[in-house]
């Protein structure tokens, strides 16, 4: 049984097959010693996704994504790396050691900053439940008038904030510093700058959780007309992103995996009243649009990903429909089509869906909790049951105003507003069905309505790429130093050196490194030479030392490539690749402060005594420089 969390993490990163790893989402094939395969991460039609087992490591050369399987797992699958530790130890049947988790008392920020949206997500409930005045009493009307019950303010922590400026926060000083308070949220800077208030203050409390079930966050709603805005959310911290954390998911995840889909709102009071009535599978954002992070955190929880979209029916409600439904597609680039049909049109063995989005629309025309405190649950779920795919429900929408077109001119441009929705369906066969049914519904010729959409899907074919998938991949310009700077690092993940990492160390100097995060690496490097006995043990703790940190895995995987172009050397070109490059590094040092001084020498042009004085510097380092190259030589 392993001892100690490093342990733990030991024996899964042995366990792990990085060719395994990414097979489960890429379809991968063997060219060398590499695996190559498409990009999950940006949508391309030629591989650039490239495996190599031997280092156990990925990388893509098209957008730079780049780590190990664990790094893999995380950003896939959207997980923190502790949940992926216990989920593979739970795998493997590997026992986690009792105390892994820091103890409650920690003075860790992070764990500090929880425990004080927990005590004061308390302090709020018990101050909207145990106590008396009008202030709760105007409280207490409102959830009722919703039809919240105190079962559901209990089951949701609702709370209410005091009126007065200071009441959490001088309960609150006593456990924690004004550091953790106000990161986390809970007071703010008074104007005067003289000491913290409250944030929330004369509002009906909503605690957010992330899946967990840790307290990170508030929503706080507005009790009088006069309060603006009407909802005021936590702003992003060290424990909460809300473009990454879904309301009500700790409650729902369950529901979710039972039920293989999920349902997403818009409002806390949404997702509340649909759980409070037996509706469970069902999440809301947190005062934010959707994301694509959400969208990747909900896959993890249903196979299918089957995601239905219920948000209000209004005019806002159907642009956030569309715009989710955009959302979701562009998440699930590069795993396949959506579906796009139901089981009464022909399907063939070949088709594979990355995803089903269907929209959730009350007839009645009400927002979802309107719906079910009014119509009932029972009635909600037999609507969520026969709810339409995205594309019937956008075409059902789009036939709903074919009256309103009633000249040629008008209808053709009627349907060239509609075209592009019939070319997102890629299936051939179905297509062609939604065109007819179109063409008859709208009365017009079939053929022309073909016609019209190759015309643009060859139109769509002569754009450049969109800037949203450009941006995606790999432009910056690497300077001269810091190029040279990368390759010095590199040769400590030579895997067939002839030379020790304490005899590199020797040779690479500290200060030979200008840049911070590089500065960063060689110092971590530093440390771990000393307890690791070969090149894949020490890029497996590198990995491990930035797990937290994925911008800095890509510099460690940027730096692996780089090494492997120093593979089959021998021990003198070896030394000459190191000697090269520091000499290169020296070089551009020197032409900086050349630079330097030219810079400073134009602004005491005007002044005689000041410009000799930097004339005779400049003249002393370029003595010293020719006698130095003159030694080296």
């Amino acid at each position: 049984m392993a001892r100690t969390l490093e342990e733990v993490i030991s024996e899964i990163k042995n366990r792990l097959d990085i060719v395994e790893v990414v097979s489960e989402q890429v379809i991968l094939k063997k060219n060398g010693s590499h695996y190559w395969g498409l990009c999950p991460f940006h949508k391309e039609k030629t591989p650039s996704f490239s495996v190599n087992p031997q280092l156990g490591i990925y990388k893509c050369f098209g957008c730079g994504e780049g780590g190990d399987a664990l790094s893999f797992i995380m950003k896939t699958k959207n997980m923190e790396f502790m949940d992926v530790i216990k989920e593979l130890a739970q795998k493997y049947g590997i026992e986690m050691p009792v105390n892994f988790k820091k103890s409650e008392g920690s003075k860790d920020l992070k764990s500090q900053m929880m425990l004080a949206c927990e005590k004061a997500a308390i302090f709020y409930h018990d101050f909207l439940v145990n106590h008396k005045s009008e202030e709760i009493k105007t409280a207490l009307e409102y959830l009722t008038n919703r039809s919240i019950s105190g079962e559901i303010i209990d089951k949701f922590t609702l709370g209410l904030a005091p009126k007065s400026f200071t009441t959490l926060y001088d309960i609150l000083k006593k456990d924690f510093s004004d550091e953790v308070l106000e990161k986390a949220g809970l007071v703010l800077k008074s104007k005067e700058g003289r000491g913290y208030i409250d944030r929330f203050r004369g509002r009906i409390i909503i605690p957010i959780r992330n899946e967990n079930g840790d307290y990170v966050a508030f929503g706080a709603r507005a009790l009088t007309s006069e309060q603006s805005p009407k909802y005021l959310n936590s702003s992003d911290s060290l424990i909460y992103n809300k473009s990454k954390l879904l309301y009500g998911l700790y409650t729902a995840k369950d529901a979710i995996k039972d039920e293989d889909g999920v349902i997403l709102m818009e409002g806390y009071f949404d997702v509340i009243s649909a759980q409070a009535h037996g509706v469970e599978n069902v999440v809301g954002v947190c005062g934010t649009a959707l994301t694509s992070d959400h969208i990747k955190l909900l896959s993890r929880y249903t196979k299918s990903r089957r995601i239905y979209l219920s948000f209000d029916t209004d005019s806002a409600g159907q642009k956030a429909t569309d715009r989710g439904a955009t959302i979701i597609r562009e998440a699930f680039e590069g795993l396949g089509n959506i579906k796009q049909f139901d089981e009464s049109y022909i399907s063939t063995s070949q088709d594979r869906y990355s995803c089903e989005i269907r929209v959730v629309s009350p007839p009645e025309g009400k927002d979802p909790d309107e719906f079910i405190r009014t119509v009932g649950a029972e009635t909600f779920k037999q609507i969520v049951k026969n709810a339409p795919l995205l594309i019937d429900f956008q075409i059902n929408n789009f036939l709903k105003h074919k009256k309103e077109y009633k000249t040629p001119q008008e209808k053709l441009q009627y349907v060239k507003s509609f075209i592009p929705v019939l070319l997102e369906i890629n299936n051939e066969i179905i297509r062609s069905e939604y065109v007819k049914m179109v063409a008859d519904a709208i009365n017009v010729d079939e053929e022309a309505l073909h016609s019209e959409i190759k015309k643009q899907a060859y139109v769509n074919s002569l754009q450049p790429v969109p800037e949203k998938d450009a941006k995606h991949f790999v432009t910056k310009s690497v300077s001269i130093i810091e190029k040279a700077q990368k390759n010095l690092l590199s040769v400590f993940l030579v895997s067939d050196s002839h030379f020790t990492f304490e005899q590199i160390s020797e040779m690479i100097d500290n200060s030979y490194f200008s840049n911070e995060t590089l500065i960063n690496v060689k110092s971590t490097i530093d440390k771990l030479i000393c307890t690791v006995n070969n090149v894949k043990e020490l890029i497996e703790q590198l990995y491990t030392a930035y797990i937290e940190n994925p911008d800095m895995q890509l510099v460690i995987t940027d730096l692996i490539n780089i090494a492997e172009t120093f593979n089959n050397l021998s021990a003198e070109d070896f030394q000459s690749i190191i000697e090269e490059n520091i000499k290169r590094i020296q070089r551009c040092r020197w032409e900086e402060e050349k630079e330097k001084m030219r810079n400073l020498y134009k602004n005491a042009d005007e002044d005689d005594t000041e410009a000799l004085k930097i004339q005779m510097q400049l003249r002393d380092k370029i003595n010293n420089r020719i006698k130095s190259e003159k030694i080296n030589d």
